[in-house]
């Protein structure tokens, strides 16, 4: 039995998804297109249902919406290879700023500055606890120690605290061609899981990394910067201590 008492949406995820669809059917329609109106329809449907899938009898108190802002400071840790750096020539939806307008004037959506609105909704999990809900597709909450909704898939997950630190650690061997951080060659999430697996400690798990990566410590430190997501206002993901 699920027991929520917040929802944090990954407002991104949404504008984003309803925006490229827009495109998609005014670019390959010749019979309808898709107006901005109608494109912001869509966005309140899935956040309605989102509501109302996690909770039983939402307030507006139940719930917030997060979206990322300006700046990023994860672009000057970046060393090895550019942080998003294979999306510079990528266009955007032509409604996604219109969208993301909209989420800020009705639904309150909350933009970070110099950060992510995955940090911004680690934070507000890290502070709610174990039952609030993240509601995204995206793979990186799954460090979070909390529940996971996919409003895609229709899918529910309950991470545990060291079920998110082991999927963490994969992150670091596997990389993430998403965000153009390299893991590596060849490491995909079963050989990764595999490497892992005999772990019991964060110390264990952090080790085979630096093991994995032949020594480079600041390899591995350098992608558990990027992939971390914060839990404290301007945090910077440290490997664990010796102790």
């Amino acid at each position: 039995m699920r027991h929520i008492t917040k929802v944090f949406i990954d407002g991104d995820i949404v504008a984003y998804r309803v925006a490229a669809a827009a495109d998609y059917a005014n670019n390959n329609s010749a019979k309808s297109n898709v107006s901005v109106e109608e494109a912001q329809v869509s966005v309140d449907r899935i956040i309605e249902n989102i509501v109302y899938e996690c909770l039983a009898f939402p307030t507006r108190n139940d719930y917030e919406v997060f979206l990322t802002g300006k700046q990023n400071f994860r672009y000057d840790i970046a060393k090895a290879y550019p942080y998003k750096g294979n999306r510079q020539d990528k266009p955007k939806p032509q409604f996604l700023p219109l969208l993301r307008e909209h989420m800020q004037s009705k639904w309150g959506a909350i933009v970070s500055e110099g950060e992510e609105a995955d940090d911004l909704i680690s934070k507000a999990v890290t502070q709610e606890g174990p039952t609030s809900c993240v509601a995204s597709i995206d793979k990186d909450m799954l460090q979070l120690s909390c529940w996971h909704y996919n409003f895609v898939k229709d899918t529910w997950t309950f991470v545990e605290k060291f079920d998110g630190l082991f999927f963490f650690y994969q992150q670091i061997l596997m990389g993430d061609s998403a965000d153009n951080i390299v893991g590596l060659n060849g490491v995909g999430p079963k050989t990764a899981e595999k490497m892992l697996d005999p772990c019991t400690s964060e110390r264990e798990l952090y080790d085979t990394c630096v093991k994995a990566y032949g020594g480079d410590e600041d390899r591995v430190i350098e992608n558990g910067r990027l992939l971390w997501l914060r839990r404290v206002p301007d945090e910077l993901w440290e490997p664990p201590s010796c102790g």
